[in-house]
């Protein structure tokens, strides 16, 4: 390995050096109270060496939004082998669901931390975002082609979708299930209420 590909390989290392270690004060501190300096001392470095990285906190956070995104595509990407839409459909929920149950602290940062969304003004910003809700809103249009949720808004019917197995799937994570005091019924809440949003989804 030649000097400049050592040096490629090792600024990629310090870059997710930080990564992770924002991602873990923010989680433990909250994004308010975790600063680029918090970070730079707890890898042991000047904030300066940070901002050769990322111009700002924002930019640094959004920077752990983009990682989950591609994580979460990737569990997606299996699902399009799956030929009936609407099966592709039910399908994704159960995806979305195990995707936040194997990696809570990313699902709590990419949609359950409160944090500035000033980052995402600009369409780069958010692309991995766009591209990921994208690929609900084009779920519901070919269903719509095959004769199912006629009449309805694609965009607004893919929302509705994405907030109501979000709700469930934030629910447990965040451990609200527990209002349930049926240990056995609690173990299939979120699976048992997301049969009901899919038989009711069937009906539309």
């Amino acid at each position: 390995m030649g000097v400049a590909e050592r040096k490629l390989r090792a600024k990629e290392e310090m870059r997710q050096l930080i990564l992770e270690t924002a991602r873990k004060l923010f989680l433990e501190k909250g994004f308010e109270h975790t600063s680029l300096r918090n970070i730079a001392e707890a890898i042991e470095y000047s904030p300066a060496t940070i901002y050769l990285y990322f111009k700002d906190k924002n930019e640094l956070f959004h920077a752990l939004h983009i990682e989950g995104f591609k994580m979460m595509l990737e569990y997606m990407q299996p699902l399009r082998a799956i030929a009936d839409p609407f099966e592709r459909l039910v399908q994704l929920s159960y995806t979305y669901i195990r995707f936040a149950r194997e990696n809570p602290e990313f699902y709590d940062l990419m949609f359950i931390m409160n944090a500035p969304m000033d980052a995402l003004d600009t369409e780069e910003k958010w692309a991995m975002g766009d591209q990921t809700f994208g690929f609900v809103v084009s779920l519901i249009e070919e269903c719509q082609q095959e004769g199912r949720f006629q009449g309805k808004d694609a965009y607004q019917l893919a929302f509705h979708c994405w907030a109501s197995v979000h709700g469930l799937v934030s629910l447990e994570i965040r451990q609200r299930t527990r209002v349930c005091h049926d240990e056995k019924m609690r173990a299939c809440l979120v699976e048992d209420s997301l049969a009901y949003f899919i038989d009711a989804m069937s009906k539309l």
